[in-house]
């Protein structure tokens, strides 16, 4: 009897072991906050998974970096969490496929018209503070860049991080080319600049700063999870710059048919109506029920800047070199 047990133990495993070899994987790069416990990945990975007959698996890192030196070799059959101002530079590889979505449900603040890249949200940059420790916060630009030297911020350097770049690119549509003035006032104030955003946003947690470069949604998450209504954008009238994380699926993916089903996921309402709690911004579909009633009090700019990705190209070096020459 207990050779006869032992026998089909065996032969389950087996069984087992065969089926998750015959189990497709969908294999998708992201940012490493994408697929950290608390960011969105894991949320969505088990939504898909429940629907593909597939396993997800993410590969964190630096989704464009990674792409553009693997090219046709890479292993990626979808990468998520590019935004608006890489796509220029991920274009121009040839890698991506078109994604034949439907970008008349979109509801941005913007037309979108690309036709290979998916917004699945987004937010404005804004800089965050926390309102009982900072009274008076700047109520322009201009009044942060002329505020006290000893206000303290922590920013994101743009070689590395994409809210950085955002800010550069920020700066350069307010200021043109008064940008090297506005970098030589805000440089004095800025007590940090981090490789990414999770390290900027834990000094300001931490207390170790005043304001932090961030995003109009990111007080949702201290007053929806943390019950905590002392955090706040600053909002400016010279406008915020959007900010719309991106998916896209890959010509050489060994599942073409999973990738396009993936890509169908990023706008089912299950995958939109996760997204606001789920990486705190607003999804890019937005409907009834999809964001919580918090949301509602967030304060919005009148005015939103966006490049297209051939402007924010053109811009980027220039502007990253007059960031250099005040940051070094």
């Amino acid at each position: 009897m207990r050779r006869s047990l032992i026998g089909l133990a065996f032969l389950a495993g087996m069984a087992t072991t065969a089926q998750a070899e015959d189990t497709p994987v969908l294999t998708v790069y992201a940012p490493d906050y994408f697929t950290s416990e608390w960011g969105p990945g894991p949320q969505i990975e088990k939504g898909f998974e429940a629907q593909c007959g597939c396993d997800l698996q993410f590969v964190a890192g630096d989704v464009l970096s990674r792409i553009m030196l693997e090219g046709k070799n890479t292993k990626a059959d979808v990468v998520i969490g590019l935004n608006t101002d890489q796509t220029a530079r991920a274009r121009k590889t040839g890698l991506f496929a078109p994604s034949n979505e439907d970008n008349s449900r979109l509801t941005l603040p913007i037309k979108w018209t690309d036709d290979t890249f998916v917004p699945f949200n987004w937010s404005e940059t804004a800089f965050i503070y926390d309102k009982t420790k900072l009274k008076n916060p700047p109520k322009s630009f201009d009044d942060l860049l002329n505020a006290p030297d000893d206000l303290k911020i922590a920013i994101q350097d743009p070689r590395s991080s994409v809210s950085g770049l955002a800010l550069l690119l920020w700066v350069k549509a307010v200021y043109g080319d008064k940008a090297p003035e506005a970098w030589a006032k805000l440089k004095p104030k800025v007590l940090t600049v981090t490789p990414g955003w999770s390290e900027s946003y834990g000094l300001f947690t931490d207390g170790e700063v005043d304001m932090v470069l961030s995003y109009t949604t990111s007080p949702a998450y201290h007053i929806i999870a943390e019950n905590d209504d002392t955090k706040a954008a600053a909002i400016f009238p010279e406008g915020h710059y959007f900010m719309a994380e991106l998916v896209a699926q890959l010509k050489s993916s060994k599942h073409p048919e999973l990738a396009q089903d993936f890509m169908d996921y990023v706008l089912s309402d299950d995958f939109q109506g996760m997204i606001a709690t789920a990486n705190w911004s607003y999804p890019a579909i937005i409907k009834d029920g999809f964001l919580p009633e918090q949301f509602a009090d967030l304060p919005r700019p009148a005015k939103t800047i966006f490049y297209s990705e051939d402007e924010a190209e053109a811009l980027r070096q220039p502007a990253l070199d007059e960031w250099l020459a005040a940051f070094r």
